[in-house]
């Protein structure tokens, strides 16, 4: 894998993604039996907004596999046999988290919750980006990439945010988290191999410009799912979007946590693995060491 650092682009680098990382298929299972209504013990808005997250992901990861599968490195193309192997297992994940999810947001609607809504809208958007280039997709799945990267590590990290949950879709949730760590930097090692012609210039100002573009999307389109869900348990009005903006900027202000980790995908040079969290990974590995598997 090539990649290049600030703006000089005549010097190609490693990327730095861990030479002995390796990306491990965990075929867990959950939420196949009752759990709450409101898995948040009780707490609405963390219950929504997971809820509204969760309606995201069946359509957003196949569009993330499919993303970066366009761009797969082909044979005499001067890319690391490594990253190769490191897409197959990102498919691989990917595809068991659009499983798991569907099963966690069928439980949802059976305890009445209508997030068809949510799921139409993702439809909607995905179909906008028919017919425009491939690699404008892959600059999206980076930035979201980055986005479930953050949160994973956050979830990992703060045990606040499931301190009063429901323990299976707890579990869930932590799954998800370590393995999108894990895979962190699989899309952005894609982008770079795919952009190589480029001037690391062009890259950095092009990847900066999506991500802002995706953030604005990402915040106001997960509020606006987020207060139809609480509309829906009869919270409306200020007391939605009060409760809704203590949950996310205060406690346990997931949002709020994640400004300064967002704010390091704009600085040249930037990559995932700048920061290695693996010790997170290696925490629930050694947990729940029954349910992996080999990635190949």
């Amino acid at each position: 894998m090539n990649a290049q650092t600030g703006f000089n682009a005549a010097k190609p680098i490693a990327a730095p993604t861990p030479a002995d990382l390796t990306i491990t298929v965990r075929d867990e299972r959950f939420n196949r039996a009752a759990t709450p209504k409101r898995w948040w013990a009780g707490e609405p808005f963390g219950t929504a907004w997971h809820n509204a997250l969760s309606a995201t992901f069946p359509r957003g990861e196949a569009f993330f596999i499919e993303a970066v599968k366009a761009h797969r490195p082909t044979e005499g193309d001067g890319a690391d046999p490594k990253l190769t192997a490191e897409i197959r297992a990102f498919v691989k994940q990917e595809i068991n988290h659009t499983r798991e999810h569907i099963a966690f947001n069928r439980l949802a609607e059976d305890h009445g919750y209508d997030i068809q809504a949510i799921d139409k809208r993702v439809e909607e958007l995905l179909a906008l980006t028919k017919g425009r280039p491939a690699i404008a997709n892959l600059a999206v799945t980076m930035a979201l990439e980055h986005f479930t990267a953050m949160i994973a590590a956050e979830f990992l990290a703060n045990p606040k945010h499931f301190e009063i949950s429901d323990l299976e879709v707890a579990a869930m949730w932590r799954w998800h988290a370590v393995e999108e760590i894990e895979h962190k930097g699989v899309a952005f090692d894609t982008w770079n191999h795919a952009t190589r012609d480029w001037s690391a210039w062009r890259r950095w100002r092009v990847r900066n410009l999506v991500m802002l573009i995706v953030t604005a999307r990402f915040l106001k389109n997960r509020w606006i799912d987020t207060l139809m869900l609480l509309e829906q348990d009869g919270i409306t009005g200020w007391k939605a979007r009060w409760g809704l903006f203590k949950y996310l900027a205060v406690t346990p202000g997931i949002i709020r946590r994640l400004a300064l980790p967002w704010l390091s995908y704009f600085k040249p040079g930037f990559h995932p693995w700048d920061h290695d969290d693996r010790a997170l990974i290696g925490k629930y590995d050694g947990e729940f060491s029954d349910a992996l598997m080999p990635a190949e």
